[in-house]
């Protein structure tokens, strides 16, 4: 498994983009009202992955043990939550890109518009919650001395 690469990132967020864009286009007139506070949840998860990379990055530094497989599950939480983020940042922005030139002729369209802001921007704090997440899961570089001392001994 490597880390999240951007591209995967641009590739999920675009896919997110395209298909939001086609449902909107297609069922907005028959969905029901878009809920304000329905991209929160998202905002839970980075709030959850927030307090994990602290913890991850506190155990690492203070060099206490840490099992290969806790890293592992944190990095694949993380990237999981990274796709996620992008592919929903992609759908909350879509809806604002058919919401906001709707938003003056259609009470429906204003209405909802301020549910898919919210939501892109907590799928966004996900993006980089994930990202913070995964940055604290990488090994520590090797300080000075125990590079010298490796190389002398």
């Amino acid at each position: 498994m490597h880390f999240t690469r951007p591209r995967e990132l641009l590739a999920a967020w675009l896919i997110g983009l395209a298909l939001g864009y086609l449902l909107f286009q297609v069922a907005y007139a028959s969905m029901p009202s878009l809920p304000t506070l329905a991209g929160v949840t998202l905002l839970v998860l980075a709030a959850v992955e927030v307090v994990l990379a602290f913890v991850v990055r506190k155990r690492i530094r203070s060099g206490r043990v840490v099992t290969g497989l806790g890293i592992a599950r944190a990095v694949a939480l993380a990237k999981a939550s990274s796709l996620l983020g992008a592919l929903m940042l992609g759908g909350w922005l879509a809806g604002v890109a058919f919401l906001a030139p709707r938003s003056g002729e259609l009470v429906a369209a204003s209405d909802d518009l301020p549910s898919a802001i919210v939501g892109a921007v907590c799928a966004a704090v996900l993006i980089a919650a994930a990202l913070w997440l995964e940055y604290c899961c990488r090994a520590p570089e090797p300080r000075d001395s125990d590079r010298d001392r490796r190389v002398t001994g």
